[in-house]
């Protein structure tokens, strides 16, 4: 088991794996698709050159620029991420909770 905070984000990145993900994922009652798996890496890159994870609007704007905007638009990220893209995507792909998520 790897160590994680109250809200079970990890507390290493680097603790992170695809099986995790999987777990991760799991637990939060989502069985990962390959559109959950498109998102994954985009936000852990998000997350390595702003050295912060994204709150919905910076998300949004990143999966524009990345992959253009149907997959931006909050029904498809909600579809797919139903309590909160920005935080259960975060979780699942081993980043910190974003600042300014409720």
């Amino acid at each position: 088991m790897v160590a994680r905070d109250p809200e079970g984000y990890l507390l290493d990145a680097q603790d992170w794996t695809p099986e995790l993900a999987e777990q991760l994922a799991q637990e939060q009652g989502l069985s990962l698709t390959p559109a959950h798996w498109e998102l994954i890496p985009l936000i852990q890159e998000f997350y390595r050159r702003f050295d912060h994870s994204p709150a919905n609007r910076a998300l949004a704007r990143w999966i524009q620029q990345q992959l253009g905007p149907e997959q931006a638009k909050t029904r498809y990220l909600r579809r797919l991420f139903p309590d909160s893209p920005p935080k259960q995507l975060a979780q699942i792909a081993g980043l910190p909770r974003p600042d300014h998520c409720l």
